[in-house]
């Protein structure tokens, strides 16, 4: 049985992401050539998000998608269920407001946000649909949300070198870059076991968000999730 169906404990998954903290963004840039800072960028262009709103970033990790948010003004909350990952943010952005929390029981009250975000975290949840209903109660109605995720190449040719990518180049540089390959062996099972772009639009109707739509990236190796709390 592959790790990554497995129950994801929060404990767990809080573990291994506290064992990966300080080299995780370093190893993101590389095991992604960079593509990563790219697919950042069209998250915040999705999630059109002007000075003075109030935004809550899941999963943020060490805060590296939450800082350009702040820096335009935004009023960003950063919340991970790493405690690890959140003291390396902090550490470098004392600024930010960064808060443990488990996405399937949000320590905040209703309608309390005008968007939320979530970037590479949503397959790391223990439940899918009640991650994102609680996304859904914690934002105003006609709040918005963006999910950037891990998916499912649209060209089949492309989809078998990705998967060859995943299961043997992956780990393989992240023991060298990260000293650490358990992790990513998981993050590359976690990918090949998570839906597709319909699954998971899916998903994201059933959890009660309306006008749900998404795009590719990198011919959807990434896809970007968009809805609206009707």
């Amino acid at each position: 049985m592959s790790r990554a169906s497995l129950d994801k404990d929060p404990r767990d998954v809080a573990a291994m992401f506290d064992g990966v903290a300080r080299r995780y963004d370093l190893t993101n840039d590389v095991l992604s050539l960079g593509q990563d800072r790219a697919w950042r960028r069209a998250t915040l262009t999705a999630l059109r998000a002007v000075p003075g709103e109030k935004v809550l970033d899941l999963a943020a990790g060490t805060g590296t998608s939450s800082e350009p948010l702040a820096d335009a003004g935004v009023r960003v909350v950063p919340c991970d269920i790493s405690t690890g990952m959140l003291a390396v943010g902090k550490q470098r952005r004392p600024d930010l407001p960064f808060t443990a929390g488990d996405a399937t029981a949000l320590p905040f009250a209703d309608d309390a946000f005008d968007a939320v975000t979530i970037s590479f975290g949503l397959r790391n949840v223990v439940d899918t649909v009640a991650a994102l209903s609680e996304m859904r109660r914690v934002v105003r109605p006609g709040g918005r949300l963006v999910i950037c995720e891990f998916s499912t190449p649209s060209w089949k040719p492309f989809r078998a070198v990705y998967d060859g990518y995943l299961t043997k180049a992956l780990p393989a540089v992240a023991r060298v870059v990260a000293k650490q390959s358990a992790a990513y062996a998981y993050l590359a099972e976690s990918i090949q076991d998570w839906p597709d772009q319909v699954g998971l639009a899916g998903l994201m109707k059933q959890a009660g968000w309306t006008s749900v739509a998404y795009r590719n990236l990198t011919g959807g190796i990434v896809a970007l999730h968009r809805a609206t709390k009707g």
